[in-house]
Parts: structure tokens; C-alpha cells; sequence
């Protein structure tokens, strides 16, 4: 069993794109980089990441996040994946995000928490990936 925690989904967007994103409707993304912070406290725990990987590769078709819809369209790559085990830092990663000057997919992700979003977009993948890198909590 891996350990619990949370993480962050680097994602590039490649060209723009509308998806259908379950309940929240259709949404428009821009070509760029984006980041989806998660946790994974649950079974399982951040094996969680494999199933995004899975997702993302088109390895498994079932849509149960928000974060699911994005994955498996055609012009999404996941980039990368940092990952806090043992570290219930979600919100404050989202916070981090935000203060980094990212923009934030409204309600994407965040329907069990107060943030107003768990999707960030920012310049490229390579900039998020950066974000995310320097924030820790020790």
C-alpha cells in the first residue's frame, strides 16, 4: 500500500480545447501549462496517481473526477508528478498556486473543500512544475 498524501498533476496542455467536464459543463482551456493538486488519504493512498496515469494514457476510461475529464482528452499530456507523502497540504498547495499568480479553473476539483478551485493554469508546464517543486513544508 503506498502512503497517503498529496500531490500535483503538472499538465500541458497542448492546443486550446473545450471539454465537457462532467456536472461542471463544458470548460475552455488554453494552451499552457496547468496544475492539479490532490490528495490521497484514502485506500490506496497515492497509488491514487497511478490511476491518473492510467487515465492520461488511455489505460482506463472511467470518469469519476473532474480531473478524469481533462486526462483523457486527445491534446492533454501529463508532464510530470510531484508528490508530498504524509503530507495533508491540498488547500495550501492550491494556495501557493494561487499566490504564484496562476489562474484558477473556477470550482474544478474543489467541490469537498472552500477553495474556489484545485486546477491552476500558468505559462507552461515547466513553470508549474517549478511552483510546485518550491513549495515544502518541513
Amino acid at each position: 500500500m503506498a502512503d497517503p498524501g498529496s500531490y500535483v498533476l503538472v499538465i500541458a496542455v497542448e492546443s486550446p480545447t473545450t471539454i465537457e467536464v462532467g456536472a461542471l459543463g463544458d470548460r475552455e482551456f488554453t494552451a499552457g501549462g496547468y496544475a492539479y493538486v490532490g490528495s490521497a488519504f484514502g485506500p490506496g493512498g497515492l497509488s491514487r496517481v497511478d490511476r491518473h496515469r492510467r487515465v492520461a494514457s488511455d489505460d482506463h476510461d472511467t470518469r469519476h473526477w473532474h480531473i478524469d475529464y481533462l486526462l483523457g482528452a486527445d491534446s492533454i499530456r501529463l508532464a510530470t508528478v510531484e508528490t508530498y507523502p504524509n503530507e495533508d497540504i491540498e488547500c495550501a498547495l492550491a494556495t501557493a498556486f494561487a499566490d504564484a499568480g496562476c489562474v484558477p479553473v473556477a470550482a474544478f476539483g474543489a467541490s469537498d473543500c472552500d477553495c474556489n478551485s484545485h486546477l491552476w493554469g500558468g505559462d507552461d508546464p515547466s513553470t508549474i512544475q517549478r511552483i510546485a517543486r518550491s513549495t515544502r513544508w518541513e
